[in-house]
């Protein structure tokens, strides 16, 4: 039996606040750095491969932390905008002071999708499908971290994070005669209301704004970037970050697309293609518009995409699934890079080129950005270690100082990282059974 369990630097929960897909595995996770702590978390798995959820069963919080407490998003019931299980959604804000009180940074939390009736029916029973399991109150850490000493071009902005229930990336809507009975997909519905609401609370004077996201709510703030430019004042700036959102249509090592089969079940299922950029589903399947590298060339927005060379979420769910190794030929591989053959390398390595030729499209741009570490990593903006910290990630700057740069027009950045195992900087994520 695999028991799960994460060692090492201080975590919090908004640390933790991400899924790995595991295809029915829990795992042990080991940070590779730092043996300071440990953490038991229970790992709540689903039979199908989209879903596995990670819940806190223990939480320890570092001295000074800023909790945050939920609140419902207000007029959501009016539209019909509401999680899986038919309840309200909800978003934690942080007020923010002097310089940065008209400055609004909205981060849309990630956490996998659901695919199916069965993904869908389960998830409903989580935090990512109802706000009845959603913390009270959660850590602001990272990009959200009230400190400058943590977060110093962002600290003392209005920070929100959308919690995410609705299992579409914020892009769902089906209703009628095609609608599952005790499911709501309204993934498009809450994002228009919780917009409505913030700009209600001040958004609406917005300065400066930046919408961000990690892994699921990563694509989201892809899928959504060019909307939120346009919610906002004509003289704001506006740019939006994707933080791990740029899932790779990849073919996993037994020759299957199985991150595509995926998308298909998600976006049939929840009515997701009406609300996905004309410019890509007029020339292409709609699913296949659920893949970031298919809509960056028509998004108008400034975007950064800050993503692992060897993100750990596509490793183990797209590239490596356990279903594409049956005989177990990658196990050791999959969970720890140090344990890969040659050959094994050569097909990660490849995975890296693949992201590297997706983002051509943003290298040529002008106003675009990039951070793109050699790491085994998923979704660095919201964790303290990675995001700014003495011993962060770093490729001559921080994730946080090359983002600050690019969104405050500073300096260019563009960074892109040798190839493994080159990079001594790296926080990597190491999986380990028992």
């Amino acid at each position: 039996m695999l028991l799960p369990m994460v060692t090492g630097r201080k975590m919090t929960r908004g640390s933790l606040d991400f899924e790995f897909a595991l295809f029915g595995v829990v795992l042990l996770v080991v940070m590779c750095i730092g043996k300071s702590e440990t953490w038991e978390i229970g790992g709540r798995i689903s039979s199908n491969v989209s879903e596995v959820s990670w819940e806190e069963a223990a939480v320890s919080y570092p001295p000074g932390a800023l909790m945050v407490g939920l609140s419902l998003v207000k007029g959501a019931a009016e539209i019909g905008a509401v999680c899986l299980d038919g309840t309200l959604p909800g978003y934690h804000l942080s007020r923010g002071w002097g310089s940065g009180a008209n400055n609004w940074l909205i981060q849309l939390e990630g956490g996998g999708w659901c695919n199916d009736l069965r993904t869908c029916v389960y998830r409903k029973t989580t935090r990512r499908g109802s706000s009845r399991y959603m913390e009270r109150e959660i850590v602001f850490s990272g990009i959200l971290s009230n400190k400058r000493s943590e977060n110093p071009d962002f600290y003392n902005w209005n920070r929100v994070k959308l919690r995410y229930c609705d299992g579409a990336s914020f892009a769902g809507d089906m209703e009628g005669e095609n609608e599952v009975p005790k499911l709501y997909f309204r993934g498009q519905r809450i994002w228009r209301a919780a917009m409505a609401d913030l700009l209600v609370e001040g958004m609406k004077n917005a300065q400066q704004a930046l919408l961000s996201g990690c892994s699921a709510g990563g694509l989201a703030s892809i899928i959504h970037c060019d909307d939120f430019r346009d919610l906002m004042p004509r003289s704001s700036k506006v740019k939006c970050l994707s933080d791990a959102g740029f899932f790779l249509d990849v073919m996993d090592v037994s020759g299957v697309h199985s991150l595509r089969s995926i998308y298909n079940g998600v976006v049939t299922m929840q009515g997701v293609a009406k609300n996905l950029p004309r410019a890509c589903t007029s020339r292409m399947d709609p699913a296949q518009c659920f893949f970031p590298q298919h809509l960056l060339q028509d998004i108008k927005t400034p975007l950064f995409i800050l993503n692992a060379g060897y993100d750990s979420w596509q490793i183990l769910s797209s590239l490596v699934p356990t279903a594409a190794d049956p005989q177990g030929h990658w196990h050791f591989c999959r969970l720890n890079p140090a344990n890969c053959s040659a050959s094994q390398l050569q097909v990660l390595q490849g995975f890296r080129m693949d992201m590297l030729n997706e983002l051509r499209v943003l290298a040529g741009s002008r106003v675009g950005g990039m951070f793109i570490n050699s790491c085994f990593a998923h979704c660095q903006s919201e964790r303290q270690d990675t995001w700014f910290a003495p011993d962060s990630p770093r490729l001559k700057k921080t994730i946080a100082e090359s983002v600050g740069d690019w969104y405050f027009d500073r300096s260019p950045s563009k960074e892109i990282d040798c190839a493994y195992p080159c990079d001594q900087t790296c926080h990597n994520l190491i999986f380990k059974s028992k």
